[in-house]
């Protein structure tokens, strides 16, 4: 087994790193859920968590593999919320049988934001730095937006649509709301477990990875790095950037599934769909360091737990908060901490470069 591990790539070694860290803090998770060791509001927390770091490392992919500021990923979240949290709503008395029914709902929240990210990938890559992150975060605005006013109900004649309140749906007496407008979605099936986030979270960085280390994640980076160049050797960029925003809104689809599985009442607000959603996304990965999954994923769990763990100090929770964003911002940004980090944490790369 020591061979087998000594024989790999440095590349296999720390992806099998990843997923261990991800298997280990889901084990030790269980196990301080099953003592009791963790209080109950932190236990609630464990599924949002995962929600957070499928964000985060999906975001990772345009932000820093591809290069590109896209502040529209609370709005594929969304989609994929609501989209799938529609589907299982209607299919509640059909499909009986709650992990297929989660499984379906899975795909069609993956497929409507896939499609999403497609439609608006096509116009907006075009654009570039702030110009692009203006068009996306306005699309994250427009969605939540439409999602408010949107009344959908259902009959004996089928579904009615309308834009202005529940009456406009003219509905037989007999009917039933299945979006009503702000007040969203009431009494989706509260399929999502931790466990499915984690699989997900495993999902997502197989995704994530494998095309970062395939012949297509190195022409995004290609492009990322120098796009004139990359053109010049014959990289389709339009075809690259659009396939790295897809996937990356595919897999913010698949959190919004799991975060509308994950309540009773789903609804559309600044908090969870707008501009503070896609800004927090955009915090945990700037501050694990972009183009760092890992980074991503540390980040995404300290700034998500940090809040609930330092609830005790109610006068100065906040002002931790800010500091602990402060150091992790110093500590991997920061030239001198760069320098130091070069020179005291990559003392095994040092070693072999000696020996060479």
């Amino acid at each position: 087994m020591w061979d087998m591990l000594k024989k790999m790539n440095k590349n296999t070694k720390s992806n099998l790193i990843t997923y261990g860290i991800v298997i280990v803090a889901f084990v030790v998770m269980q196990l301080l859920i099953s003592t009791g060791s963790i209080s109950s509001l932190l236990e609630g927390l464990m599924v949002p968590l995962c929600m957070y770091i499928i964000l985060a490392v999906s975001l990772n992919l345009v932000v820093g593999i591809l290069g590109e500021l896209s502040l529209g990923h609370a709005g594929f979240m969304c989609v994929g919320a609501f989209s799938s949290a529609f589907f299982s709503k209607c299919m509640a008395d059909v499909i009986t049988i709650a992990p297929l029914r989660f499984f379906l709902a899975l795909l069609v929240g993956i497929a409507s934001a896939a499609v999403f990210g497609i439609i608006i990938g096509i116009p907006v890559l075009r654009l570039k730095g702030d110009y692009l992150a203006i068009v996306t975060l306005a699309f994250g605005e427009i969605i939540k937006n439409l999602v408010n006013v949107l009344f959908i109900g259902k009959d004996s004649n089928g579904f009615h649509f309308s834009t202005k309140d529940v009456m406009g749906l003219n509905m037989e007496p007999d009917g039933t709301v299945i979006v009503n407008g702000p007040q969203g979605i009431t009494g989706t099936p509260k399929d999502s477990t931790f466990l499915i986030g984690v699989i997900l979270i495993l999902i997502t960085l197989f995704i994530v990875i494998n095309l970062t280390n395939s012949r297509d994640g190195r022409a995004i980076m290609a492009i990322r790095d120098n796009r004139i160049a990359a053109e010049s050797v014959g990289i389709n960029v339009t075809k690259y950037k659009l396939m790295a925003f897809t996937i990356s809104a595919a897999l913010a689809g698949a959190a919004g599934v799991l975060y509308s599985h994950n309540l009773s009442t789903l609804t559309a607000n600044t908090n969870n769909f707008g501009y503070n959603m896609s800004i927090n996304i955009l915090v945990f990965v700037v501050l694990g360091g972009i183009g760092s999954i890992r980074g991503s994923m540390i980040a995404a769990v300290i700034l998500t737990l940090l809040p609930e763990l330092l609830r005790g100090l109610s006068d100065y929770r906040m002002l931790i908060y800010a500091i602990v964003l402060i150091l992790m911002m110093l500590f991997n940004w920061a030239p001198k901490s760069i320098e130091w980090r070069e020179k005291y944490l990559s003392f095994g790369k040092k070693k072999k470069e000696a020996a060479k």
